[in-house]
């Protein structure tokens, strides 16, 4: 029986790696530019993305497994579960996670760095006169990622000699839980130190883009909607810009053989109708790439499926604007929560001993993860919430330096340069959200799952302690529950215990990462009031930013023919007035 639920628990993440692998190639194929796509960039970005949220991802598997070998409702183990048992499955969980974490670290700081050169050292002229060979731009692409190979040993051996903690082992070393946090070997410390830098760089980035992301997803979905169709709008654009081009013909031959040329009115005219000229054929170009012409069949099938799915655009985002200010609500309630009773604050990262403030969504969590896959369905979606806001945040203010732009990120039109870059920012954020989902968003849930522990003692020596007649003395485990019965029957995660590990030892790393959680929210605050007042301008709601800004008079969001419009971007159709051109409501060319 505890074969067949292990099995169960691992298949549900074979299936949703699988999915995810699924969502990273549409991520990568919907964001790069048709024109310029790499096979060896779309690879990479496409493997990195599923491994840094497979990543995430193994924490549903992780509790269920630890929480697998208790009896909740008895708070006791389960009689398969001998310590032998239960060692082999944290170890299992161990080097799932230590590669999940090592490749991770390798595709951010090696592999992305040179695909990027290796990218850029493609010469076509040379290539097609032979006089580039591979050998030749393999070691183009490697003299420029020694400096990244440099940086990587030296991190690594930093975290080999760092110290520990000595304030935080002093005065906690009579607590089991904290005994077992600081014994670990250089080798562990090492690569705790080096993800504890990652995932520290990843915070500050998350804060940026991530915090704004989480308020402009919802509320670019409520306000976002085309007022006209794309093939209404390809035929009205086609009709005014054959009238616009016979009027300059008019005005072109009725000033042949005049001297002088034309008079200062007709110039006047003529060249307010060339820039009118250059609009309408942006507006063409826009609506064709709109309505997905010359594009992929892929592409053509997203545009159809936005379509269809545009009128719920505004429901989704109303659902998605309420999970975000429950996610603020929890994330506020825990930081106050640790920053008030943690048992060591700043000493130890600001671990918590338990929860003292109800907090709904580990509330939600800890209850559904009574019934494997529930919680894990839940958490899935929960990641992806983040993952979707951390693109539309890195797609909304750009790859910059400072103030300056280096790279867009824009739905068909990315670079990639640009998307290799965000692949990495991707990484840091990812790692940035484990920690804040794990010690932030829902503690308990990923600490200790719904496990819980019997507080009577046995009668007997070798007898299980009897909770059946007693619910109020069956207890949550926490970290500092010291009741023998609890060190025996509590089994916390393993990525917990990782990152409270980093947090330890390190407790610079924990100050930077708990305090981060507060600017995180102040990001939040400042762009959702901003957004409430000001329609954003994201790349889901049109192809090419810069056409949007020079259109943004007639394609904002509108809802007076939100249907309308939906329905000729699925048939793919313009719509006729009364005067037999096409054109939407009560307007003609």
């Amino acid at each position: 029986m505890a074969l067949i639920q292990t099995s169960l628990i691992w298949v549900a993440y074979a299936v949703a790696v699988a999915i995810l692998l699924a969502i990273a190639g549409i991520f990568v194929y919907l964001y790069q530019t048709p024109r310029d796509r790499a096979a060896s960039v779309t690879t990479i970005c496409i493997i990195t993305t599923t491994a840094l949220l497979a990543t995430v991802l193994l924490l549903p598997v992780d509790v269920a497994l630890v929480s697998s070998t208790s009896l909740s409702s008895q708070g006791r183990k389960k009689d398969w579960a001998t310590p032998n048992r239960v060692d082999n499955i944290v170890y299992t969980l161990k080097i799932v996670y230590y590669t999940l974490y090592s490749l991770d670290a390798v595709l951010c700081l090696l592999v992305i760095p040179f695909t990027y050169f290796w990218y850029e050292e493609y010469d076509e002229d040379a290539a097609e006169h032979g006089e580039q060979t591979v050998g030749q731009r393999l070691w183009g692409a490697f003299k420029y990622t020694i400096a990244f190979i440099l940086f990587v040993v030296i991190i690594f051996l930093v975290g080999f000699f760092v110290p520990f903690a000595k304030k935080a082992k002093e005065d906690h070393m009579d607590l089991d839980y904290f005994k077992h946090l600081l014994q670990e070997n250089h080798g562990e410390r090492a690569l705790t130190f080096s993800l504890g830098l990652l995932i520290t760089l990843g915070t500050l980035i998350y804060v940026l883009y991530t915090g704004a992301g989480l308020a402009l997803l919802p509320v670019a979905l409520i306000k976002s909607a085309p007022s006209i169709a794309a093939p209404t709008l390809a035929a009205n654009t086609a009709s005014q810009l054959e009238q616009n081009r016979e009027r300059q013909r008019q005005l072109e031959g009725r000033n042949e053989g005049r001297e002088g040329g034309l008079d200062s009115r007709d110039r006047r005219e003529l060249e307010s109708l060339i820039r009118e000229e250059r609009t309408l054929i942006r507006r063409e170009r826009l609506a064709a790439e709109s309505s997905g012409e010359d594009r992929h069949w892929l592409i053509k099938a997203w545009i159809k499926i936005e379509a269809v799915f545009r009128p719920l655009k505004l429901l989704g985002g109303l659902l998605l604007l309420v999970i975000a200010l429950l996610v603020f609500a929890s994330m506020l309630i825990t930081g106050i929560d640790k920053a008030k009773n943690s048992i060591c604050k700043a000493h130890c990262g600001y671990i918590l001993g338990y929860i003292n403030i109800f907090q709904p969504i580990n509330w939600v969590l800890v209850k559904s993860a009574k019934v494997f896959p529930i919680d894990y369905i839940l958490f899935l979606l929960l990641v992806l919430f983040f993952f979707s806001a951390s693109v539309v945040g890195i797609a909304t203010v750009g790859i910059r330096f400072l103030w300056v732009t280096l790279f867009r990120i824009r739905k068909g039109h990315t670079s990639p340069q640009a998307l290799l870059m965000a692949t990495v920012l991707l990484t840091l954020i990812v790692l940035a959200i484990n920690y804040s989902v794990t010690m932030i968003v829902a503690p308990q849930y990923a600490t200790f799952g719904p496990q819980t522990f019997c507080d009577r003692s046995p009668r007997h020596p070798h007898e299980h302690p009897d909770c059946s007649n007693h619910h109020s003395a069956i207890k949550p485990c926490t970290e500092l529950a010291e009741n023998p019965i609890a060190k025996e029957v509590c089994t916390p995660s393993v990525n917990s215990t990782f990152l409270n590990r980093i947090t330890i030892n390190f407790p610079f790393f924990g100050v930077i990462l708990f305090w981060a959680q507060f600017a995180f929210l102040g990001v939040y605050i400042i762009v959702f009031v901003t957004t409430l007042f000001r329609t954003p301008k994201l790349d889901q709601d049109q192809v090419d930013r810069d056409l949007e800004e020079d259109e943004e008079e007639g394609l904002l969001a509108s809802t007076g023919r939100r249907f309308g419009a939906t329905w000729q971007d699925i048939t793919g159709r313009a719509k006729k007035n009364n005067y037999g051109a096409a054109g939407t409501d009560g307007e003609h060319s």
